[in-house]
């Protein structure tokens, strides 16, 4: 027997398939797209997802060579912090406000910031659920009709077996979820004005939420009665599908946002706001930060460029010399998320002369990512928490170059994951442990087959990097007066 892993990304729903030793048999993906109304604003059409969900998983099964009827079990992962009402039929009622929406900061300007960090190991952002629930029933009054206010995996999770459930990592990204008690709280719940009883019930990411049900199954194409795991956020699924499910290593997601973090077994928070606080499997923690567009610019860079493929962006970067010579690139496309959270703060090239072209500003970009890398890398080394490699996946792992530079720059070794898309993969791992294959999501990990190809930090170009990331750090800092200019 076989199971089905899904991430449902910000530009396309990816399936697998995985057999009862956890081998790679087939992998399908659809893409979509996001829409952006107005600046700072960032929709999607939940239907989207639903479109794609059968097309998807269909062609994944054929190219595995099985049946829908070879499956036991299916689990989904996806974008983080999204916000999805639904009426009470379990149809969406607005467009899907995604995780880089920030359109809810006056929603979140009155609210003590160091209570939330305390309280729930996040930064005080818009982005984060409560803030864009209050949006919602401030400026949406279609969601009065609201039963459930749904993150994305937790809606998908419910259409597919009719349980509104998240784990306790997509639980803990809310600022509703009190990390000590590990559940939804008064306190929190009563600052964002929202009734608990609109808000899925939590329960641990590898446990069964229920059964496909009819409509689960005309959704999927999948049997009716096999097994729907409760499933988790993408960072997290990410983590999992990549092995990292005990402290040591650094999860590095290149995807369309950059996400970085590692695991503790003892409850930290960073008192200088880089790094939030996630629950996770196994009763471990997950410090990390949410990231940057990563993946995302150099998406932007093909469009502003004229250049056709993200394997052209690497090959230009790999004629010029560490160092970009002297041209250094903010990663703030979306706003700072490193050294410093600062919504306002923009993304900029700087040391640009005549005799610069695309090729400098491509490796720029390569290393600017980079160094926000070293920022959370540094942090987590700073708190104490094991970080002795870095494992990378996502799309942007394929570039051996920007692969090395991450070496490099972070100054220990790298190990890449010759098979890149993870979040999909730690889906299925869920949903092995759901059906009962595995006791724990430890134990799957561990089972898992995974080629690594491992890269070595080069002490040249150490030391060149160094000095550029010194000049980065004063860069950002020389321009924070702008980050907060009314334009």
């Amino acid at each position: 027997m076989a199971v089905v892993g899904v991430d449902l990304g910000t530009q396309s729903l990816k399936a697998v398939v995985l057999d009862d030793e956890l081998k790679l048999l087939g992998f399908a993906n659809v893409s979509y797209s996001a829409r952006f109304p107005q600046p700072g604003w960032a929709e999607q059409d939940p239907g989207l997802w639903l479109e794609a969900l059968p097309v998807a998983i269909s062609r994944a099964i054929q190219l595995a060579g099985l049946s829908v009827h070879d499956i036991e079990g299916i689990g989904i992962s996806g974008q983080l912090d999204g916000c999805v009402p639904v009426d009470a039929t379990g149809h969406a009622l607005s467009p899907c406000m995604i995780w880089m929406d920030r359109r809810a900061a006056a929603e979140v300007a009155s609210v003590d910031g160091d209570l939330i960090r305390t309280r729930t190991g996040l930064m005080l952002d818009a982005t984060h659920m409560a803030a864009k629930i209050r949006w919602m029933k401030k400026y949406r009054p279609e969601t009065r009709q609201c039963r459930t206010w749904h993150q994305p995996v937790s809606l998908i999770v419910e259409s597919l077996c009719g349980r509104a459930v998240m784990d306790h990592a997509l639980a803990s990204t809310t600022m509703l979820y009190g990390l000590h008690e590990r559940e939804f709280t008064s306190d929190l719940l009563s600052i964002f004005e929202i009734d608990p009883a609109q808000l899925p019930e939590i329960a641990d990411a590898a446990t069964e939420a229920g059964r496909l049900s009819a409509a689960g199954s005309k959704l999927t194409g999948l049997p009716v009665g096999i097994s729907v795991a409760v499933g988790t956020g993408d960072d997290f699924a990410n983590a999992i599908g990549s092995g990292v499910v005990s402290p040591g290593l650094v999860s590095c997601t290149l995807g369309t946002g950059e996400v970085v973090g590692a695991l503790s077994s003892s409850l930290l928070f960073d008192t200088d706001g880089l790094l939030q606080t996630h629950s996770f499997v196994g009763g471990t923690y997950y410090l990390g930060n949410p990231g940057w567009l990563a993946g995302g610019a150099v998406s932007w860079f093909l469009a502003t460029f004229g250049v056709k493929t993200p394997m052209e962006v690497s090959t230009l970067a790999q004629n010029i010399a560490p160092g970009s010579d002297g041209v250094l690139y903010l990663p703030a496309l979306s706003g700072a998320m490193a050294p410093r959270w600062i919504s306002g703060a923009r993304a900029a090239f700087y040391g640009l002369t005549s005799a610069h072209g695309k090729a400098a500003c491509a490796r720029a970009l390569l290393e600017g990512c980079a160094f926000a890398m070293r920022d959370v890398v540094d942090r987590l080394d700073a708190l104490g928490v094991p970080a002795g490699r870095i494992r990378m996946c996502g799309g942007g792992a394929k570039s051996a170059v920007w692969a090395a530079m991450r070496a490099d720059i972070g100054r220990r070794p790298v190990e890449v994951l010759q098979f890149s898309d993870m979040s999909p993969m730690g889906a299925a791992l869920l949903a092995s442990v759901a059906v009962g294959d595995f006791a724990t999501i430890q134990d799957a990990a561990s089972a898992m087959p995974r080629t690594v190809r491992t890269i070595d930090p080069d002490p040249d170009r150490v030391a060149t990097y160094e000095r550029s990331y010194q000049r980065y750090r004063i860069l950002f800092e020389a321009l924070s007066p702008l980050y907060f200019e009314t334009v």
